[in-house]
């Protein structure tokens, strides 16, 4: 048994205010002060040349943000070895208007702070996620990522101890660089939303332009590293890059199958075996992205089927538009659950006899817009989103409403 322990902290109700408010401005000064010196740039350069002031400012200013993310790292030398800073800060604001009721939050989404490195062929990752809503003395959640990584050639890594475990699309991307504020709601009723677990796993390139990543992990759903309790799943993902054609300048389709040994202490969601195929394709600006997916259920869990289409626009270098249609159904009564702002609702007005606020079919059509301010480092996002649920065991999950979300999103 591997167990680790962060929960012991005591601190002031004062202290702790006064640490709360550092930790969630620390970020956005390092920022901000990059922009104050972009700015500076600027000025000295209308002095050096009129002819080609717009060149050099616009050089200067996207040089000086990019160095603002510098803060993060700390050692780094000509053999590739580095130690860097990480985590990510995201805030959410909120507005939903339905049938069953209204809902509108302003809240740090996440934020987590570690560090990683490497050392020849091995690496290592350690961070943490704290909620800044909270106090600090209890604002610790969990480990994330904390696990070591060893390159046994320049195309396969193999990865110990907790990690982060994708599958379907947006199951198997960061939050840090996802096109929408929160994972489709597929994702959210499929994959297993706690991410991070205890195992190991092996990712390699192939021939032709496949990939593959495998991985054994435990279920036990400890906020730190553990493989005491619960029972295990297993993971295989595999994906083909396709050739230019005049379909498609880039284009990418990808497998993921889980076999999950179901236990009722295990934090996972209740599906003895998913399968998931996705797509992503990109012809000039334009972008399709596709995931459809299938859950048998275990432990009262009905099977779910569900497809997610997304096709984007990228209007220039900083603007990009998105949106989504999701359609997920369940075999039997009560198998679909909520999304997040969704579910909120009916936490608070509904009178579900159902953990989770939950129906049989769920259709969502999203649109939005993303501003780049420094690619996905840091990102503005903005999305409006009309959902339904039907709720045939009239049980209380029912929901027919709108949500706007706005949102920042960072990350070093």
């Amino acid at each position: 048994m591997i167990v680790i322990n962060m929960k012991n902290h005591t601190l002031t109700n004062k202290t702790s205010a006064r640490v709360k408010t550092v930790l969630a401005l620390a970020v956005a000064t390092s920022l901000s002060t990059s922009f104050a010196h972009a700015q500076a740039t600027a000025n000295e350069e209308n002095e050096i040349s009129t002819q080609n002031q717009n060149t050099v400012v616009s050089q200067h200013t996207e040089s000086s943000v990019d160095d603002a993310w510098s803060f993060a790292d700390l050692y780094d030398n000509e053999q590739g070895d580095y130690l860097k800073l990480s985590g990510r800060l995201q805030l959410d604001s909120a507005w939903v208007d339905s049938d069953q009721g209204d809902f509108n939050d302003t809240a740090w989404r996440r934020f987590r702070f570690g560090f990683k490195g490497k050392y020849g062929d091995l690496k290592v990752a350690l961070e943490a996620d704290v909620n800044l809503n909270d106090s600090l003395d209890d604002a610790y959640n969990r480990l994330t990522d904390a696990n070591v990584s060893w390159s046994l050639d320049k195309d396969t890594e193999l990865k110990f101890l907790k990690q982060s475990t994708g599958f379907t699309l947006d199951g198997k991307t960061s939050s840090k660089k996802l096109l929408t504020p929160q994972r489709n709601n597929l994702t959210n009723n499929l994959w297993f939303t706690s991410e991070y677990f205890t195992g190991v796993s092996v990712k390699s390139k192939l021939a032709d332009d496949w990939s593959y990543k495998t991985g054994l992990f435990s279920s036990d759903g400890s906020d730190e590293i553990s493989i005491s309790d619960a029972s295990y799943f297993a993971m295989f993902s595999t994906a083909k890059k396709l050739a230019k054609n005049s379909l498609w300048d880039k284009g990418e389709i990808s497998f993921d199958y889980v076999y999950n040994d179901t236990h009722e202490d295990g934090n996972t969601r209740d599906f003895s075996q998913i399968i998931s195929t996705s797509s992503k394709f990109k012809q000039n600006d334009w972008g399709l992205l596709s995931d459809i997916s299938w859950g048998k259920g275990d432990l009262g869990q009905s099977d779910i089927f569900g497809v997610v289409v997304m096709p984007t626009y990228q209007q220039n270098e900083k603007i990009q538009w998105v949106a989504r249609y999701t359609y997920l159904s369940s075999s039997e009564d009560n198998g679909v659950r909520l999304g997040r702002y969704e579910s909120k609702v009916v936490d608070e007005h509904g009178q579900s006899s159902v953990a989770g606020e939950r129906g049989d079919k769920y259709q969502e059509v999203y649109a939005g817009v993303n501003w780049f301010v420094n690619d996905h480092k840091l990102k503005l996002q903005a999305g409006l989103q009309y959902a339904k649920m039907d709720d045939n065991a009239n049980d209380g999950g029912a929901f027919d409403g709108w949500s706007f979300t706005v949102a920042m999103r960072s990350y070093w």
